[in-house]
Formats: structure tokens, C-alpha cells, sequence
């Protein structure tokens, strides 16, 4: 949870503050530098993924050692967005129904 913390610390400096968060206030990057920092720098993998609409993925990955989770959405234009991050996630282990 430390390495997300980091990540988000550094991310909130980078992305001018407002009164209000807004959707376009999201912390976003090239898919592939941003997959391999989620795996290098955070020990990420990716566990589910679904399609949101024909442009856009959505990814959980999970930090398996912790239980640290991040939702990506990935763009067809090669842009991906981190949409939320959490700790102590729980798999059910359940198929979609």
C-alpha cells in the first residue's frame, strides 16, 4: 500500500488542486508506461478486465502480496486512466454470471 500511496501522493502534485475533484482531474498516461509502472514500480498484475464501450477497457489489477487494487481504464487511442485505487481486496472467486 506504501508503493500506491507514493504513486498517489506524487500524482496529486502533479494535478493542479480545485475546490471540487473533477472526472477530468484523473491521473492519466501512455497505456504502456502506465502498465509498466502498475507492474515494476508496484508489483501489480492484472486480475479482471470487461469492455466499458468499443473505445474504452476497464482493468483491476491487484497488488497479490497486499491486497492493493487499482482501476485502469484503457483507451483505443492508447491512453489509460487511473479511475480509483483501494487496499484489502477480496476475490470471491466466483465466475460472472
Amino acid at each position: 500500500m506504501t508503493r500506491i500511496r507514493t504513486l498517489f501522493a506524487g500524482l496529486c502534485i502533479a494535478i493542479p488542486q480545485t475546490g471540487q475533484a473533477q472526472f477530468t482531474d484523473l491521473f492519466c498516461d501512455d497505456t504502456t508506461r502506465l502498465h509498466d509502472q502498475l507492474q515494476t514500480v508496484n508489483g501489480a498484475t492484472p486480475q479482471a478486465s470487461g469492455i466499458r464501450d468499443p473505445d474504452a477497457m476497464i482493468q483491476i489489477w491487484i497488488v497479490p502480496s497486499s491486497g492493493d487494487w487499482t482501476i485502469v481504464q484503457n483507451y483505443a487511442n492508447g491512453t489509460s486512466c487511473v479511475l480509483a485505487m483501494g487496499e484489502y481486496w477480496e476475490n470471491y472467486g466466483q465466475e460472472p454470471v
